[in-house]
């Protein structure tokens, strides 16, 4: 009997079973590999890569452009692509180039001296997102969290909001959502939280300006940190209006404005702050605009960038909490330069957003053609179909529309079948290398998958 996701669960049940023994049995070398991962903590280097629809993680042997293959020999087109970190692609030539350079003829993985590829990339980031000042971390989640310091620092304000089920990476005060009577909650399964996240964090639907509106009233909101579509619980869109509305609230009530880049830099060269024509005070961004080599920044708007360096008291050298050692360092320069320059270019973005125009439009087509209560968001280069139709307006309601058992199967009926989407979520990602015709054989295995799910 279908469900709201339009689909019969013993159905899928039997599918799901089928699928996993199928993994299991084609993956030995992946299996084995991850039984003798004793001593890492959950078997893995990072417990988020426990996070696999079959039970245990593909193991990768090299990779380049969109493709993948594993140590069991299987190959793989690439739609997670690092979920964002890899959006050049991986291993791109221009970074690869750049950073073989630096390590070896030039020398220097670290130094704790600036080099010209530093002011390069700057200057190019300023050009393209508009905001003319900046300064580098190893993550957005560093990148968001000195953001923060900052802010709090100009305002002598506390708090900080957030939208409900966004994603900044692990920063403390993001980790808040709207709870069932309105009021703002821990986020469940919340690690280690230093303080109680309502003593940190105020938080409002994406979505919702009355609400936004309603928690900046009480004066002690520093700054406003979202991203300009939500991402991590998946894709939801901003409104007519939303976002000039959120511009206008935060200068009304004297509360910085954050644009967290990280995931919508999907939506052009210049993320969706060029795209849209959003004005933050601080924009944030990480993971891809390195080519695969870790990086995170924050630029500064220049009233801002004035203030905060012409405080006294504070301490921006030594104790400010700013910075880190191997942050800036001349790898990660040299590759965000290449990758800046000579592959995540205006022409690539085109082509990019282009395949995925053909990817979302291909995908809405063999759904409506199953005739199931699903829907496609597309952000740029960036799609996600959803297991709810219309597609959901706010964090809380895509949380609620989530179906794990629905998206472990298509994860792992696509794994076996050579396609690989972020695992967090139905999130397909298009890099410069990906062809009209790896969309079409994402969309050849798609349809099989329902066609079997609704027979």
């Amino acid at each position: 009997m279908p469900t709201e996701s339009g689909v019969d669960r013993t159905r899928l049940a039997e599918l799901a079973a089928r699928e996993r023994a199928t993994f299991a049995a084609q993956r030995p070398r992946s299996a084995a590999a991850y039984q003798r991962s004793e001593h890492l903590f959950g078997r893995v280097p990072m417990t988020w890569m426990n996070k696999t629809a079959a039970g245990f993680p593909i193991y990768f042997q090299q990779a380049s452009g969109n493709r993948i293959t594993d140590v069991d020999g299987h190959d793989y087109l690439d739609f997670c692509l690092g979920d964002t970190g890899a959006m050049a692609g991986h291993s791109p030539a221009p970074v690869v180039e750049a950073v073989t350079r630096r390590l070896g003829e030039l020398g220097g993985a670290t130094t704790m001296l600036p080099t010209e590829d530093a002011a390069a990339v700057g200057a190019e980031l300023a050009r393209r997102f508009g905001i003319p000042y900046w300064s580098f971390a190893l993550t957005a989640t560093d990148a968001n969290r000195w953001a923060i310091r900052l802010l709090r620092a100009v305002t002598g304000r506390p708090k900080i909001l957030v939208n409900s089920y966004c994603y900044h990476g692990s920063v403390d005060e993001s980790l808040i959502v709207v709870g069932p009577d309105g009021h703002g909650v821990s986020r469940e399964g919340n690690v280690g939280a230093p303080v109680d996240v309502t003593r940190t964090s105020r938080v409002a639907e994406f979505n919702d300006l009355a609400g936004l509106e309603r928690e900046l009233a009480h004066g002690d909101v520093a700054a406003v940190l979202m991203e300009p579509a939500l991402t991590n619980i998946g894709i939801v869109l901003p409104e007519p209006g939303y976002l000039a509305g959120v511009r206008e609230l935060t200068r009304r009530h004297g509360t910085y404005l954050i644009n967290d880049e990280t995931h919508t830099f999907s939506a052009g060269p210049g993320g969706a702050t060029a795209a849209w024509g959003l004005e933050p005070d601080v924009l944030t961004i990480g993971k891809s605009i390195a080519g695969g080599i870790p990086i995170g920044a924050y630029g500064l708007s220049a009233p801002l960038a004035d203030e905060i360096l012409g405080r006294t008291d504070l301490d921006l050298v030594d104790m400010g909490g700013v910075g880190g050692t191997l942050a800036g360092n001349p790898v990660s320069m040299a590759a965000a330069r290449a990758c800046l320059e000579q592959v995540l270019t205006e022409q690539a973005f085109a082509g990019m957003t282009a395949t995925a125009t053909a990817f979302a439009t291909g995908i809405r087509k063999i759904i409506e053609s199953h005739g199931l209560p699903w829907s496609v968001s597309r952000l740029g280069a960036r799609v996600e179909y959803r297991f709810t139709d219309p597609a959901p307006r706010n964090g809380t309601e895509s949380a609620a529309a989530a179906d794990a058992e629905l998206e472990d199967f298509l994860h792992t009926y696509l794994a076996n079948r050579g396609v690989l989407l972020t695992p967090f979520h139905n999130m397909a990602l298009m890099a410069p290398q990906t062809t009209t015709a790896d969309v079409e054989r994402h969309h050849e295995i798609f349809a099989e998958a329902l066609a079997e799910l609704t027979a």
